[in-house]
């Protein structure tokens, strides 16, 4: 990544030399104003004017850094998959050791995840989602999650009492949630507060009174 500090009478001068000497464009770089140009009466100038022109870096390269130099620190050797799409970054991992990545019921990989958030956000107006895979595991753990609220939803059909889940991450509440959404006579709401928060699928007769 190119980065350059520049002094120039003015601000706009300034830019200019650093963006010929990086030999980029505006929509390619980051623009910091480290000092204001002073001068006495518009005439004589006393301070130059500072700026510090920064190559952008894309959220492919930016997840992809990221994630080499955690990994590395971790130990494993990692192969990974970058791709842009309407605004979702979607980052594929494989290697041998997947399932240390994965952790218990994907908590690991949701670490990597919203910390990769973090990063290929950091500074940008316009949100990237960013989603975090491996060995295909988020198609998998949505299909058994999905499997297991339509259990539920059954037994609480069947005994007409209330089925609390054990505390759910965001991501997988809503799958929950989704799986029993229009359903006639079965509802879900979240409770409890992060990280214990749970679903509860209850009917919805029985809490219409």
């Amino acid at each position: 990544m190119k980065s350059l500090e520049k002094s120039a009478r003015t601000v706009e001068a300034a830019i200019n030399n650093a963006l010929d000497e990086l030999m980029l464009t505006r929509d390619e770089v980051e623009i910091e104003v480290l000092e204001e140009a002073k001068n006495i009466l518009g005439l004589i100038n006393t301070k130059q004017a500072v700026v510090r022109v920064k190559q952008k870096v894309d959220a492919e390269e930016a997840a992809t850094n990221f994630l080499q130099e955690v990994l590395i620190y971790m130990g494993e050797k990692v192969d990974i998959d970058a791709k842009l799409e309407d605004n979702t970054l979607y980052l594929d991992l494989s290697g041998p050791n997947m399932a240390i990545l994965i952790g218990k019921r994907g908590t690991t990989l949701d670490s990597l995840q919203y910390l990769t958030s973090l990063v290929v956000n950091k500074g940008k107006k316009e949100y990237i989602r960013v989603i975090l895979d491996t060995e295909n595991y988020r198609s998998k753990r949505e299909k058994t999650l999905t499997k297991l609220a339509e259990k539920l939803a059954y037994k609480a059909r069947k005994y007409k009492k209330d089925v609390v889940l054990e505390p759910m991450n965001p991501y997988e509440r809503r799958i929950i949630h989704s799986a029993l959404q229009g359903n006639e006579d079965i509802s879900t709401r979240s409770e409890g507060e992060d990280p214990y928060r749970k679903v509860r699928i209850y009917l919805k007769k029985k809490h219409s009174n």
